[in-house]
Order: C-alpha cells, then structure tokens, then sequence
C-alpha cells in the first residue's frame, strides 16, 4: 500500500470503460478505496471482473503483490451522489464528445463536495469546453493518461482558464503518490502534449504509406526496432542530445536544415480519406487478422509489463547505487 494513502482517502472513477479501468487499478493499487459508477446497466461489473484479470497479469509479471486486497479497495457506487461522497477525487473517463461531458459536469456540481477535485481522462478536448458553466470548475482540469495507465505512468495535466494553482499541484501531488509521472502545460491547446506530438508520426505515417514510399508493415517496424527503442527511456531532445558529440546544439545547427527540408515538403494536411484507410486497412488485415486484435492487444499489454518491470528495476538499481556513492 502507498505510505500516503491512509485506507480511508477515497477516489471516484466515472465511466468504466477501459480508461476508467486502468484508472481504478491505479489507484486502488496505491492503496486508495475507488467506487466504480458508470450510467450503462452492467458496466461497472464488467470492469470488476476485467480488473481482476489485469490484477493476476500484473502479479505473474512481478509487478504488484496481493491482488486480492487491491481488489477488494474496490467498489460499485450505486449513484454518481455515492460515488462523489466524501471523495477527495474524481476521475472522469466518459465519452470524448462535448455534450456528454458537458452534461456530466452539470451532474456532478450538484453533488460534489466543497474539497473534491476532477480530473478528466479527455485525450484532446480541453476542459474549458465542458467546465466554463458548474460552480467548481476552479477545481477541475485535464488529467489525460497513456492507456492503459496502470504500466504508462504519464500523465498531462492541463488547467482551463480557471483551474486553480492549488488545484493544478494537488493533482500533481495526487499522481505522483499513486506512482504516475506528471507533465503540466501551462495552458490548453487541442491534443495537449502527447497526442500532438503522436499525430505528426501518425501523419507522416500515412503520407508514406499513401504515396507508395513504404509498407504499413515497414513504417510500423522502424519505431519498434528503431526510433522506439530508444524512445522507451528518454525523449526526442534527450536523443538528439546524445547523437552529437557537441549535444543538442551541435545537432541542431547540422541536421537542422534537413529537418526544415522534410517540413517544407509537406504542402498538404487533410484527412486521411476512404481510399486510403482502405489501403492501410488492407495490409494490417495481412499482418494481422480482425479476429486476432483481441489476442494481439493481450501480447501487448504482457510486453509492456515487461518493460515496466525491467524500467522500475533499473531505475531501483541505478537509485540505490546514486545512494551508495553520496554516502
């Protein structure tokens, strides 16, 4: 259990799909008691029985201890009213459409307590298009995970206009404790931090596949056994960093200009039409029959077990000599 949950710090999970989920075993595994609610008839079940499945890989990965016990800090809320009671956060995961959160929000101003803070799942719509109308939308903000959150410890954290400093480091706070990494923007833009920079790979993906220059397959294979194997422990400026013998500004003042060039071909960003989701559809569906996606999903999440244990190991390990030589 996480020395700063005290067994009574409660959490609100609403919406159980796979996001709110993962959220539940996040913080149910820091030791926290989450009540479940989900509008839909027989949601919140499922994501019970789903839990308990994901609480048996994570211990057969070496990853947690007593899934039981995690199990049981979890429990249905038979009302959003129950759910919110005496909650010191609320995790938001429903639907990625204005209205329904809009319409959410409202729901939970009538109930939320006056300490009570909420965070939103949304993965690009900023919080400022759902929260402008309840009175306590100084304590709500953007608190978008990687999914699934309980193996990416991401987290942006995203403020509305009139998201509170207080509220903005309390979340911080919060995710730290629970064992998620924090990253704070400053301010809203559509797609934040980690979906931004997705969608100009993605983009780019795409263009290459639709102008012939490279297969699905291919593209796909240059991030898994290139650029994403180092892209599992540091970031875009760390690599360059490390790829000049004169760091970052050696790079750039070298390889800018090609970069500039790659840039500058690009007249054109539109949709990705019928044609060619058809195209990538195509050669996916080769790689990769529909009815092995489920399986597939299960090899992925099994992978990043992995990694996460082999990432907590090494950064215990490389922890403990960094003690041995202070003292």
């Amino acid at each position: 259990m996480n020395a700063s949950a005290t067994g009574d710090d409660k959490v609100a999970i609403v919406g159980t799909g796979l996001v709110g989920s993962g959220w539940a075993i996040v913080f149910a595994r820091a030791g926290y008691k989450v009540a479940l609610y989900d509008t839909a008839p027989g949601n919140a079940d499922k994501s019970l029985a789903w839990i308990a499945e994901r609480l048996r890989d994570l211990e057969a990965a070496g990853l947690i201890e007593a899934p039981d016990a995690i199990q049981a800090r979890l429990s249905i809320a038979p009302s959003l009213s129950d759910a919110l009671n005496d909650a010191l956060y609320v995790q938001e995961s429903v639907l990625e459409r204005v209205e329904v959160k809009t319409t959410l929000m409202s729901e939970i101003d009538k109930v939320i307590g006056p300490r009570t803070l909420v965070g939103s799942s949304s993965s690009g719509l900023g919080a400022s298009l759902y929260t402008e109308h309840v009175t306590c939308r100084e304590r709500c903000l953007v608190a978008h995970p990687l999914n699934p959150p309980y193996l990416a410890p991401i987290v942006e954290l995203v403020p509305a206009p009139w998201t509170t400093q207080e509220t903005m480091q309390a979340v911080r706070a919060l995710m730290l404790r629970v064992g998620q990494s924090p990253v704070e923007m400053t301010r809203e833009i559509e797609g934040f931090i980690l979906n931004r920079l997705q969608g100009v790979l993605l983009m780019e993906a795409w263009r290459l596949v639709e102008a012939g220059l490279a297969t699905a397959q291919d593209v796909d294979k240059t991030i898994s056994e290139g650029l994403g194997l180092r892209w599992a422990f540091m970031g875009p400026f760390e690599t360059i960093d490390l790829n000049a013998s004169g760091g970052v500004a050696d790079y750039a003042r070298r390889l800018g200009g090609l970069y500039h060039n790659i840039a500058s071909a690009t007249k054109e960003h539109r949709p990705w039409d019928e044609t060619l989701i058809a195209k990538v559809e195509a050669q996916r569906r080769t790689v990769l029959p529909a009815d092995q996606l489920a399986a597939r999903a299960a090899w992925r999440d099994r992978r990043l077990m992995a990694l996460a244990k082999h990432k907590r190991d090494m950064d215990l390990a490389e922890k403990e000599c960094s003690n041995s030589n202070i003292k």
